[in-house]
């Protein structure tokens, strides 16, 4: 029962003491939750009330299956983001056809993260790097803030599917800015960072959200203009199939399989943020995975739209004192007893207000200083960050983060097929030997040795290099080179393609009359120059440990010194 319910783990522990600070941690979070939900479901293009649903059975369902005791689930603005950006290439005629597909999108999403769980794929989550991750988030939050201007500003854009497009609609309707609206939203921007610098403790979104309410009900706004939320529809999501039909599926499932990946990453992030304020390491990816996909899929038979963790909720969560997850369940009862007894409430919320909040939220996800710091040490990185960004912004959020891991990928290989390839020399009065390079004055060399390490595993995409700046040594030695030792210790792995090289190599330099050594191989490679035949043409006595002992026995052959010689005259006393 652990292994599916892990909320045991914590439950088989509770203390009494626990119990008021979940209760703080949860009505903290609700407080924030509920205005935030509301403001992230504009984003995604889903009426307000839709934010709320999506605060419901997703959350719950992680307070059973999460492996956080941290982490603070619901809407969030990058998926929201994702989502009206997914269905925003499609052809859809009306708001509830909208609707329907963005719960089909949830289903989807969960769909896919349960089954990357259940197959044990979180790892897949490995290749969406650092400088991708930064590139896209930077993008996405400049692409949500220029979204809510409209709402800033209190005009009517028309949706765009590119950033450029956006920018030129929202410039060709600024002269229709509604002062009322943009006096709300601005105000609202400077009381939430005021507020933030004061104290983060204050609740600033929540304060604002009560002073945008009262104001607009006392002074009467809505009759000057002010654009308000409206009528928020009261009581709790009733159930209902998501339309699984094959065109659906056939046009979503590219959209879902991005979402889920993005949603994960954001989620298994924050849980492992939180980790480590805590010390307390409970995360199973895999049963993140399943949790976060559970969550999905529970929320769309009951109208919610696809969710991950909030970064901003569960930092708030764990400064409250949230000790488990059942925290989550005191914020699912306020956003419950609001959809009950208060959306009469929110008919008065300006949208400047929520526009307001989602500016403020997101504007943190512009990361300058890690952009910086690439850009001043790891240009190539910059690279990618640079052009994920790009493309992001201009051409579209899927394809940006597609071509952000490609580039990653390419990278990769490039990195591993011309890896450190360093040539070593003794250091004098010790037996260490490092690159010639680093220690120039303090190094000795043997005119008829030539010693070597490569940094990177041996495979098909780096032999031919290997072989190449071998032979490039083997030129400067000159004739009186009579022996080669290849320090191993960072090689981990050698493929099939490597390893046919290796013994062509090592006849090669047979025929030269050059002796060639392996030394400081770890125990999975030495498996595999036993494994592939290469022991066999270099000999079991020039396997070394050491590149000390291999260097003693090139000067001194006669003193059996060699691992494979050991190995071997071991093996032969024990079948004696």
């Amino acid at each position: 029962m652990y292994k599916f319910f892990p909320f045991q783990q914590w439950l088989g522990t509770y203390k009494k003491a626990y119990l008021s600070k979940d209760i703080i941690a949860g009505l903290t979070v609700g407080i924030i939750l509920i205005p935030q939900g509301m403001a992230y479901a504009m984003i995604a293009g889903l009426p307000p009330v839709y934010g709320l649903y999506a605060s419901l059975l997703p959350i719950l369902t992680y307070v059973f299956l999460g492996t956080s005791r941290q982490v603070a689930v619901g809407p969030v603005a990058m998926d929201s983001l994702l989502v009206a950006a997914s269905l925003g290439t499609l052809a859809i005629t009306s708001v509830e056809n909208y609707i329907a597909m963005v719960i089909v999108l949830a289903f989807l999403v969960g769909a896919t993260q349960i089954l990357l769980g259940v197959f044990k794929m979180g790892f897949l989550v490995n290749y969406l790097s650092r400088p991708v991750i930064s590139g896209f988030t930077s993008a996405a939050a400049l692409i949500i803030i220029f979204s809510q201007i409209k709402h800033l500003l209190g005009i009517k854009v028309e949706r765009a599917t590119y950033f450029h497009e956006l920018l030129v609609n929202v410039f060709s309707k600024i002269s229709e800015t509604n002062k009322y609206d943009f006096l709300i939203g601005a105000l609202g921007i400077v009381i939430i960072i005021l507020l933030k610098k004061i104290n983060k403790k204050i609740p600033s979104i929540l304060i604002v959200v009560v002073i945008g309410i009262i104001g607009v009900y006392f002074l009467n706004l809505e009759s000057i203009g002010v654009n308000l939320v409206g009528k928020v529809p009261s009581g709790l999501p009733s159930f209902k199939m998501p339309n699984l039909s094959l065109d659906v599926l056939t046009d979503l499932w590219p959209m879902a399989i991005a979402l889920a990946m993005v949603g994960y990453l954001e989620a298994i992030s924050i849980g492992k943020a939180m980790e480590e304020k805590t010390g307390e390491e409970t995360i199973d990816a895999n049963k993140e995975l399943i949790a976060i996909g559970s969550s999905n899929v529970m929320g769309s038979f009951f109208q919610a739209y696809p969710v991950t963790a909030s970064f901003s909720r569960s930092a708030i969560n764990s400064e409250a004192g949230a000790k488990t997850n059942l925290a989550a369940l005191f914020s699912v009862i306020m956003v419950v007893v609001t959809l009950l007894y208060l959306t009469p409430v929110f008919y008065y919320l300006p949208k400047a207000v929520l526009a307001s909040i989602i500016m403020v939220s997101v504007f943190g996800l512009i990361d300058l200083e890690y952009a910086k710091r690439l850009l001043n040490h790891r240009k190539d990185e910059f690279l990618v960050l640079v052009i994920t960004f790009l493309i992001t912004l201009f051409i579209g959020i899927k394809e940006g983060i597609l071509v952000g891991v490609l580039i990653s990928l390419l990278l990769m290989v490039y990195r591993t097929s011309n890896p450190h390839f360093a040539v070593l020399g003794k250091i004098k009065g010790t037996d260490y030997y490092r690159n010639v390079n680093r220690f120039e004055e303090d190094v000795v060399l043997q005119d008829n040795l030539l010693i070597i390490r490569f940094d990177a595993q041996l495979y098909f995409a780096n032999a031919s290099y290997f072989k190449k700046e071998i032979d490039k040594c083997i030129n400067a030695k000159g004739v009186n080179l009579r022996g080669i030792i290849l320090n191993a210790e960072a090689i981990n792995y050698i493929d099939s393609t490597a390893a046919n090289m290796l013994k062509k190599l090592i006849k090669e330099l047979e025929g030269k009359n050059i002796n060639f050594y392996i030394a400081g191989a770890i125990g999975p490679t030495r498996d595999i120059l036993y494994a592939s035949g290469i022991i066999e043409v270099l000999k079991r006595e020039n396997l070394f440990a050491k590149t000390n002992e291999a260097v003693m026995h090139f000067n001194h052959p006669k003193i059996e010194t060699g691992l494979g010689f050991k190995i071997a005259h071991q093996n032969k006393m024990n079948s004696d």
